[in-house]
């Protein structure tokens, strides 16, 4: 197993994605910009929670529980209240001799290669961005979910697992990396496995600058934080 990552903030801010290696698994986590503090805006939630999911993985139980008892452990422990918390989406590749499981909860795909390419995404918030009001849809049924403070959000994942004889690579990408591919049309994911990462990252830099107006690609901002992780096996 090979793994490489890459990350870069959006200029002029500290990055608020989150990438941790652990033994058997990798989490890529993108903290949700916020008005918050400092001290408990996206960033920190990201931070903690791929803490928590480092202290938690195991090689059984279903990465759905994971996530759920990673959010109810901090919404305890600081006290975090269900629609006024911090918040992250999540991703998890966990491996084992047999087999790899991939877990999804909102913007921040999974893809594995082999004979073919699966796309593991939760486009429900996608889905809802047109609704001018769609933050009444988060963490509710036939809404979008996130990690924040309801430990459903956890159970409400996407999740995938394939055999490891089956998979050569996997691609874990924030959406600030993901939109290459799915928005902007710069390479495909099968391009994306092979690329070297800083010249993927770089190459979505220099095609948000020519769109400063967002036209090309209308977009809540000109540049978001990328994080990217890629395993070989």
């Amino acid at each position: 197993m090979v793994i490489e990552t890459a990350e870069q903030g959006a200029p002029g801010r500290s990055t608020e994605d989150r990438i941790r290696v652990l033994p058997n698994a990798v989490v890529v986590l993108d903290g949700v910009t916020s008005r918050r503090p400092p001290d408990r805006n996206g960033g920190w939630y990201a931070t903690q929670l791929a803490d928590e999911l480092g202290r938690l993985l195991d090689a059984e139980t279903a990465l759905t529980d994971l996530l759920a008892q990673a959010i109810a452990n901090l919404a305890e422990r600081h006290d975090l209240v269900p629609g006024d918390s911090p918040a992250a989406t999540a991703a998890i590749v966990r491996w084992n001799d047999e087999k790899i499981d991939a877990l999804v909860l909102c913007d921040t795909p999974v893809v594995a290669f082999g004979r073919t390419t699966e796309v593991v995404e939760d486009t429900r918030l996608a889905d809802l961005r047109p609704d001018p009001d769609i933050l009444r849809w988060k963490n509710k049924p036939g809404g979008y979910w996130v990690a924040e403070a309801d430990p459903e959000a956890g159970r409400q994942a996407l999740t995938a697992s394939w055999p490891r004889s089956a998979v050569e690579k996997v691609v874990v990408a924030t959406d600030g990396v993901s939109c290459g591919v799915s928005e902007y049309g710069l390479f495909s994911w099968e391009e994306l496995a092979e690329l070297p990462l800083a010249d993927a990252l770089d190459r979505i830099r220099a095609a948000e600058r020519g769109d400063p107006e967002h036209t090309r690609w209308p977009r809540y901002k000109t540049h978001d934080d990328q994080a990217i992780a890629r395993l070989r096996l």
